[in-house]
C-alpha cells in the first residue's frame, strides 16, 4: 500500500478476506502513513490474521515512512498477539536514530505533519517528500496544495494508473509542469499537441513503461504524440519494449569504461553505467572534479563549515589534516568567490563557483520570449540546458525537438510550435535558465519547401 490508503475498516476486510480464502497463505502487509491512520490499520491486520505488518523505528516513523514500531508493539502487549519485544531495546535503537536524523536535517523535505488529502490525490508515500522538496527548487515553494491538487488530475489524464516508480514519476512530473505553466486538466487536454511535456510524460505514451491494462487514453495520446517517431519506426512500442532491445554486452562496456576512467573500473561500476548511465558519469566527473570525499564527516560534507570553524580529517592511517574556515568572499561578476582558510596552520585561497548564488544575483540576464509571437519559444520551466538540437539558419517543422532541459531529475524536450526558420539560438549547453527565457526564435516567415 505505497500510498497509505488502507484504512482500518478496509483493512480488517481485505485480510480477513484473504485469510477465509487462503488459510495457509503467509500475509504480509506495508503501508504508509501519510494520512496518520497507519498504527490503526496495521493493528487491524493483525487482529483479522495478517502474519507480519511492516514498521519503522519511532524516530523515523509517521507521515510519508512506516507507522510507529513502538506503537504497535506496545499496542499489542499483554494481549494474544503480543510480539514479546524488548521496549528497553527498542527505545536503545531509537535513541541512535534519533541523533542520527539530526546529522541529515539539511535532506528533510519539510514536512510536519499528516495530511489526509492522500485519499484524493493517491501519492505514494515515497514520491510525497521528494515531490515537496522538487517543488521548492523548482520555484513553486507555496503552490504544494496546487501540485496535490494538480497530481490527481495528471493521474485522470493519464489513465487513473498504478502509481509505484516510475509510473508515479510520470504523474508527478506532469503535476509540476502543469503547476509551472497554470494548466488545467480541460486546457491539458486542448493544447497537447502544442505542449513540450516532460519527457517522462513523452515516453510513457510511447510504452516504455509498457502497455496498461486497460490501455492509454487514446484521444490524449495521439495529441501528445504528434510528430514523434521512435528509433524503430513507429509512433509507440507495441509490447513489452525490453523485447525490442538488443542483449547488452557488458564486455564492450567496461573496455569503454577503463578506456575513460582507468583500470579501477569494477563491476558495480559496470552495473551502475548500463542502468543509470547520466547519474553514473555526473558521479565520476564528481570525483575526477574533488576527488574521494569518504573521509570527510557528514556535517562537513551537507551542510559545510562556518567560519571560524576548523575541523579534522583523517585522510589515510596515521595522518590527519586539519581545517579551518577562515572568510568566504563576495560574489564576482562571474559568480565565483574566494575562500581563504587554513590548512594544518598554512594560509590556502581557493577560487569556488557559486552556481546558485550568481543565479539569484542576477549575473546573466537572459532575453525573455515574447508571449505575442508564436516563433518566440521561451523555456516551460526553470533548469539546466542539457542539449541544443538546432542551429541557425536551420529549417524545423512543427514538432521537431529544439532544446532538452533538466531540472531535479525532470527531463523536458521543448519541440518547434510553427514551421520556419531558426534566425536565433540562445542558450548553450549548461546555461541555467527560468521560465520565460528565451530559448530560440523561429521565423515562420521563412517557410520550408514542401
Amino acid at each position: 500500500d505505497m500510498a497509505g490508503l488502507l484504512k482500518p475498516q478496509a483493512a480488517t476486510m481485505l485480510i480477513s478476506a484473504l485469510r477465509r480464502e487462503f488459510p495457509d497463505l503467509p500475509i504480509h502487509v506495508h503501508t504508509h502513513d501519510t494520512a496518520g491512520t497507519g498504527v490503526a490499520s496495521m493493528l487491524a491486520c493483525a487482529h483479522s490474521g495478517a502474519d507480519a505488518v511492516d514498521v519503522a523505528t519511532d524516530a523515523m516513523s509517521g507521515t510519508t515512512s512506516q507507522p510507529s514500531m513502538g506503537a504497535v508493539v506496545c499496542a499489542l502487549k499483554n494481549t494474544e498477539l503480543d510480539t514479546g519485544i524488548d521496549m528497553n531495546k527498542v527505545n536503545m535503537v531509537n535513541d541512535y536514530w534519533e541523533a542520527t536524523r539530526a546529522l541529515y536535517a539539511p535532506f528533510e523535505s519539510g514536512q510536519k505533519s499528516g495530511c489526509a488529502d492522500v485519499y484524493d490525490h493517491e501519492m505514494p508515500g515515497g514520491q510525497y517528500t521528494n515531490l515537496l522538496f522538487q517543488s521548492q527548487q523548482l520555484g513553486l515553494t507555496g503552490r504544494w496544495p496546487a501540485i496535490k491538487k494538480a497530481y490527481a488530475a495528471s493521474n485522470r489524464l493519464l489513465g487513473d494508473i498504478i502509481k509505484v516508480t516510475p509510473s508515479s514519476k510520470v504523474a508527478g512530473d506532469l503535476a509540476q509542469f502543469m503547476v509551472q505553466n497554470d494548466l488545467s486538466e480541460q486546457e491539458v487536454r486542448e493544447q497537447a499537441a502544442t505542449l513540450s511535456f516532460p519527457q517522462s510524460v513523452v515516453e510513457y505514451f510511447q510504452g516504455y513503461l509498457g502497455i496498461p491494462s486497460h490501455g492509454f487514453p487514446e484521444e490524449l495520446r495521439e495529441k501528445v504524440l504528434q510528430g514523434r517517431v521512435l528509433p524503430n519506426g513507429k509512433s509507440m512500442f507495441e509490447g513489452r519494449p525490453g523485447a525490442e532491445m538488443a542483449p547488452y554486452d557488458f564486455e564492450k562496456a567496461r573496455q569503454e569504461l577503463e578506456a575513460k576512467y582507468g583500470k579501477q573500473i569494477r563491476d558495480v561500476d559496470v552495473m551502475s553505467h548500463a542502468i543509470y548511465p547520466k547519474v553514473f558519469k555526473e558521479f565520476m566527473e564528481f570525483k575526477d572534479k574533488y576527488g574521494s570525499c569518504h573521509f570527510l564527516d557528514t556535517c562537513s560534507f551537507v551542510t559545510g563549515m562556518h567560519v571560524g570553524q576548523e575541523v579534522s580529517f583523517e585522510v589515510q592511517e596515521g595522518k590527519d589534516v586539519f581545517v579551518k574556515l577562515i572568510a568566504v568572499g563576495d560574489l564576482t561578476d562571474k559568480g565565483d568567490r574566494y575562500v581563504t582558510f587554513e590548512l594544518n596552520g598554512r594560509t590556502r585561497v581557493v577560487k569556488v563557483q557559486d552556481s546558485k548564488a550568481a543565479a539569484g544575483n542576477g549575473v546573466a540576464v537572459r532575453k525573455q520570449a515574447d508571449e505575442g509571437d508564436a516563433g518566440s519559444v521561451g523555456a516551460p520551466m526553470p533548469g539546466v540546458v542539457l542539449e541544443v538540437k538546432i542551429k541557425a539558419d536551420q529549417a524545423i517543422k512543427a514538432g521537431d525537438p529544439l532544446v532538452v532541459l533538466s531540472a531535479m531529475k525532470m527531463e523536458t524536450v521543448v519541440s518547434a510550435p510553427v514551421s520556419g526558420k531558426v534566425t536565433a539560438v540562445e542558450v548553450k549547453v549548461k546555461d541555467s535558465i527560468s521560465p520565460g527565457d528565451l530559448l530560440c526564435h523561429i521565423d515562420q516567415e521563412q517557410k520550408l519547401d514542401e
